[in-house]
């Protein structure tokens, strides 16, 4: 934010102001300074020691307004802001509103984004929140910053698993039951379909026998494997409405069926695929990977056959500027290859292909597995952090406010932020105390700052933005808020570039701690006349602010709570 202008006041022979601006770090001790200069890469050049570039840098620097005071520490040129300087962008920072920290720089530019890709006949368990929510983050990230996003559920509508749910669907299963116990329903009769196979093996021999009837089309085969999706959108829709997840695509792969061939054509033509023990393949020993199984012996296709298809679908329909996959690391392998492959194809959009990792999440007593029932449910995780919210209500006044609507964005915002706040690529063990812990670092607690400074307005009256008499607010705790509200644009920029939402969640809890040290030291909404503006106009920007970070992680923000 005053890098620029720092950086027109130091002279470096050899050096412009932005190769200087570049330089600049932000201390990690804030006692030390709001900005730094390193000169260590000095040195060499210089030819002196980084203490001593220092020391000359600060006694040849030209006084500015933004600068307060500069200091030579350790071989660091370190800058302290100066108040009226910070002073300066609260104004703009509330005309902004909700759009803070949004900017233009994908004006033109198309972001693709495959996550949560759930199974069809499957229920939405706790391993899929990740790829949901962090997906679902990136999505409205990007968007903010101007670009256009698509978000795409890569559905797993194919394989001999819908075989298997034909036949416990046609031996044990009831229409009226399914119909009533929807995906439940279903994945009692995959997981019964997998425990009688242990005892009679025949049983995969049908399940891949009916398979291939929903591959030639067979009339009955299709009609249940319609019938078996549209029951689990249904449901998982209910889900999505609760998270705040939305998609462009369900194209799955079973949309891909009839694109493969054309693919695995051109990777003949140009001599990539070979025949390996009947099956097709890409070598790629040269790259220390095993090959990459595009056809099996028996002529199946598989899971990278329809990801090559999709790729090169994505890039005719949606000219994608970035094409993101938010799938566990566990499929790190898969998508080198896959990436491999394209690069080795020529597909020019290869470089541009992403993947984006997350951490596995298990049960405390181990992994989860589906087939032998060994999961949690998501929509019961939200229900009872919902439950949980509402008991906390009950306990406190209620009188205004709408406990359903507030108990359903508390609990539900606790599970989505309980996801979004580590770094996406560590392991979680689930655990229902950890989830359903309002305390500390928390969505609970962000959420009820925000209903604090709506309140606090509510309280304090009109703000006159014409009142530009901010000193009431150049104090310790004022201008550390200012300096947090200044610094969200960058977050927001930063959880984009690395893909990363976690910086704008610890971000808002960061400003939610500050403003609470500052409504603790300084009165707003009763303060006197001289003073209130002030502070109500850095509470709507707090409020704002807060409003717009949690809306791009998905979660509500009450106005009261």
């Amino acid at each position: 934010m005053f890098e620029k202008e720092i950086a027109k006041n130091i002279k470096i022979e050899g050096m412009t102001a932005a190769d200087i601006e570049n330089m600049f770090e932000t201390p990690k001790d804030e006692s030390m300074g709001d900005v730094a200069l390193p000169c260590f890469k000095l040195s060499k050049v210089l030819r002196k020691s980084p203490a001593a570039i220092a020391e000359e840098l600060k006694n040849s620097f030209t006084p500015c307004e933004e600068v307060q005071e500069v200091n030579a520490v350790s071989g660091y040129l370190n800058f302290k802001i100066s108040p009226k300087a910070y002073l300066k962008h609260l104004i703009p920072i509330v005309g902004q509103g909700e759009a803070t920290g949004s900017s233009d720089e994908g004006n033109g530019k198309t972001i693709c984004i495959d996550y949560s890709s759930v199974n069809i006949a499957k229920p939405f368990h706790i391993g899929h929140l990740s790829t949901t929510v962090i997906g679902g983050a990136l999505y409205r990230i990007f968007a903010h910053l101007g670009y256009r996003v698509v978000g795409i559920n890569h559905l797993g509508d194919w394989g001999t698993q819908f075989g298997k749910m034909i036949v416990a669907y046609l031996k044990w299963g009831d229409r009226t039951e399914v119909e009533k116990g929807g995906v439940l329903e279903l994945n009692r009769l995959y997981v019964k379909f997998h425990k009688e196979a242990e005892e009679n093996p025949a049983l995969d021999d049908e399940a891949r026998a009916w398979f291939k009837k929903i591959e030639d089309g067979d009339k009955q085969a299709t009609e249940l494997f319609l019938w078996f999706k549209e029951i689990t959108l249904a449901e998982v829709s209910k889900v999505y409405d609760r998270l705040k997840i939305k998609f462009d695509s369900y194209a799955g792969e079973s949309f891909y069926n009839d694109k493969m061939q054309p693919v695995l054509d051109m990777l003949d033509k140009k001599g990539l695929l070979e025949v390996s023990d009947g099956a097709k393949v890409v070598n790629l020993d040269a790259y220390d990977m095993p090959p990459c199984l595009l056809v099996k012996g028996d002529g199946a296709t598989l899971y990278a056959t329809r990801d090559l298809a999709a790729a090169y679908y994505r890039a005719k329909t949606y000219d994608f500027y970035k094409c993101l996959y938010v799938v566990a690391y566990q499929q790190n392998l898969h998508f080198k290859q896959l990436f491999k492959v394209l690069e080795l194809a020529g597909f020019e959009k290869a470089a541009d292909m992403e993947h984006i990792a997350f951490g596995m999440v298990s049960l405390e007593d181990g992994a989860m597995k589906t087939r032998l029932g060994r999961v949690v449910w998501l929509s019961d995780v939200l229900d009872k952090a919902v439950e949980k919210a509402k008991s906390i209500i009950a306990e406190k006044k209620t009188e205004g406010i709408d406990v359903d609507k507030v108990s359903e964005a508390i609990g539900v915002g606790a599970v989505v932020f309980s996801a979004l706040w580590n770094n996406r690529i560590k392991d979680i063990v689930f655990s229902f105390d950890k989830v359903l812990n309002f305390d500390g670092e928390t969505a609970p607690y962000v959420q009820y700052t925000h209903a604090r400074c709506c309140s606090l307005l509510k309280k304090g009256g009109t703000v006159n933005l014409d009142d530009l008499n901010l000193d009431s607010v150049a104090n310790d705790e004022g201008i550390a808020v200012i300096k947090s509200l200044i610094s969200f644009a960058d977050s927001v920029k930063k959880a984009a570039t690395l893909r990363e939402p976690c910086y704008v969640s610890r971000h808002v809890v960061d400003l939610a701690e500050k403003f609470n040290r500052f409504y603790i030291a300084h009165k707003i909404a009763s303060a006197e006349e001289g003073r209130k503006n002030a502070r109500l106009i850095l509470t709507l920007a707090v409020k704002n602010t807060i409003k717009t970070g949690l809306s791009l992680l998905g979660i509500d923000a009450p106005e009261a709570m």
